[in-house]
């Protein structure tokens, strides 16, 4: 670039398209010549997105999208490009910016037309010379994450999805054959999230980057226009976080995959839409399942190389892989690959009436759950997803997953062929919804206890995701479910909890030290006897969006739907403004805050 005279200004599609689309503005454009100066700096914005071009290399210096058109476009989500071995002119032509090797004729190898919703990026083969791979280097703090189907050697074919949480959504298509994307992330020190487009090696390949929103279907005409919905519309993918490494749905793309969150993705992929023409939230969930069909092994599984302290199975590993299985196949109607893989399915719920060892009908697991049964160093976890929690023995939990995953297990059973499996677990079901209130009702506080320890014990601390998915799932009467929140909503007024801005604390009340796991304080742990110095703070009592569903639906399923209401817009006001994502000042997560 030093050595040309040339002049670059305005690039791209740009001024096409200004006159008809006057949301798209040029960037400001500097220009070097060999007598020094600073590099051009191109770059594009619509409503929609905003990008600036590298003046040294095909790429992107600044990426930005907002897919609801509000021109929420000013945090940059891109590292550096990496340093490339290959020098390029970039210049414009025929209202396109062009990138041609210096090495060569001025004939582009790559080049960006932009428009109003989106870009085309273009590769020309080079008769001389083999052109890199365009690489899109994404922070890995911004979680952009490819979703589509993996080729055997782990990229992602076209048509695919980039989606950026809290921002926006591409849908990627290209008319060529048998060409897929690189997809890889790194939470290490170098913290990135990296996908490459191939170049064109004997044809041209076009690959287009179409904005897009994509949330349910069901109630879009009542609530497009309404602004209070934006979170909703813009975040309704953010669940699916694609794991290059594992390739399987995981926390997020560089983080642990969990056999015991797997229904929560389904939950969300049953009622999305077609992402873009040829795949689909389902077709990415029959992955992740077939991944563990076939015997990957995921936090909360015995011999994960998760977590080296998960001693046994959780008890909401199999429930969890068993709800997906069931939305799956009654959403997809795929009863070929339910017939295919049955038998390992079946294995699953199989798992979950081998943990009923004292047969009552409800699960209970090694550990004791008993206060002051939790060592010191931490040498295994407790049953659930809330781990650093002492949940042990009967898990109220757990168990209510169950229930829902032998209602969803019994379906799949008769739809294979199998009547007799089919009644085997609809009277699983039955037994464990006949005992499940009794088993965990604390008649002291009117609420549902989260375990039963071994030595008969309840532990009770007004855990509101409990409660919520015994109403949501059925394991309470109307009566029963209203009684139970009218003790929980006027335990949350007693406690002065009202920040739904911040999501809902999981427990109203601390969890004392004997019945805590983890007594690192950054995890909730602490000093004192009633875990009041840990209280607020992560599992315990934390503030969070996570399981927030479950007490929201419920409400609503009981009428109450303006207590419903008042903790369900505070959320969706803290989501669109970013209040659940990113990190803070001092580097920790929003996800908890307190």
């Amino acid at each position: 670039m030093g050595s040309t005279r040339r002049e670059f200004v305005k690039l791209g599609a740009a001024a096409a398209t200004a006159a008809a689309a006057p949301g798209l503005q040029r960037l400001g454009v500097q220009t070097r010549t060999e007598s020094g100066g600073s590099l051009p700096n191109l770059g594009f914005r619509t409503a929609m997105y905003r990008v600036e071009m590298a003046a040294d290399q095909p790429g992107f210096v600044a990426f930005a999208v907002d897919s609801l058109g509000t021109e929420k476009l000013d945090t940059n989500m891109m590292l550096p490009p990496a340093k490339t071995s290959q020098s390029y002119k970039v210049y414009r032509e025929h209202e396109a910016i062009n990138y041609s090797l210096a090495e060569g004729e001025d004939s582009p190898v790559w080049t960006f037309d932009f428009g109003e919703q989106g870009f085309v990026i273009r590769s020309t083969p080079s008769p001389n010379v083999s052109p890199q791979p365009l690489v899109l280097n994404f922070s890995l703090d911004s979680h952009a994450t490819l979703l589509g189907l993996f080729s055997a050697v782990g990229t992602i074919h076209i048509p695919a999805i980039l989606h950026i949480p809290h921002h926006g959504t591409f849908c990627i298509t290209t008319a060529a054959e048998r060409v897929s994307l690189g997809y890889d992330a790194v939470n290490s020190e170098e913290r990135y999230i990296r996908v490459s487009l191939p170049a064109a090696k004997d044809v041209p390949i076009e690959y287009r980057f179409d904005v897009a929103d994509i949330y349910p279907e069901a109630g879009r005409a009542s609530i497009e226009n309404d602004p209070r919905y934006d979170a909703y519309r813009r975040d309704f993918l953010s669940i699916l976080q694609l794991n290059p490494r594992r390739r399987i749905l995981a926390n997020n793309i560089a983080s642990d995959a969990c056999a015991f969150t797997v229904f929560e993705y389904s939950m969300m992929a049953i009622q999305m839409p077609s992402l873009c023409v040829g795949v689909s939230a389902l077709d990415i969930l029959r992955q992740t399942l077939d991944r563990y069909v076939g015997g990957v092994k995921a936090a909360g599984m015995k011999d994960s190389d998760e977590y080296l302290d998960t001693k046994y199975d959780l008890l909401d590993t199999y429930p969890s892989l068993v709800m997906a299985t069931s939305d799956y196949v009654q959403t997809s109607g795929n009863t070929a690959w339910l017939k295919r893989n049955y038998s390992v399915i079946k294995s699953w719920a199989d798992k979950m009436i081998d943990f009923d060892r004292d047969d009552d009908g409800l699960m209970e697991h090694p550990t004791s759950g008993n206060s002051g049964s939790w060592t010191e160093k931490i040498t295994v976890r407790g049953s659930n997803w809330w781990d650093t929690i002492g949940f042990g023995h009967k898990d109220a939990y757990s168990n209510a997953l169950a229930y829902k995953a032998f209602r969803g297990m019994e379906v799949l059973s008769r739809n294979a062929g199998y009547s007799g499996d089919a009644e085997t677990y609809k009277s699983r079901a039955e037994r464990l919804k006949g005992v499940f209130y009794h088993t965990f009702y604390n008649p002291a506080t009117g609420v549902l206890a989260g375990w039963k320890s071994a030595d008969g014990k309840l532990h009770d601390y007004y855990f509101l995701y409990i409660s919520g998915m015994a109403v949501v799932y059925g394991l309470v009467t109307r009566e029963q479910g209203n009684r139970i929140w009218d003790a929980l909503m006027a335990k949350m007024k007693n406690v002065g909890y009202d920040r739904f801005d911040l999501g809902l604390p999981g427990n109203l009340i601390p969890v004392r030290r004997e019945d805590y796991i983890d007594h690192d304080i950054r995890f909730g742990g602490g000093t004192k006897a009633d875990g009041s110095d840990g209280f607020q703070i992560y599992e315990n009592g934390g503030a969070t969006a996570c399981m927030a569903y479950f007490t929201i639906q419920a409400l609503r399923e009981l009428g109450r739907h303006q207590e419903a209401e008042s903790i369900l817009f505070p959320m969706l006001k803290a989501f669109e403004d970013g209040k659940f994502q990113g990190r803070a000042p001092n580097g920790l997560t929003y996800d908890w805050t307190d």
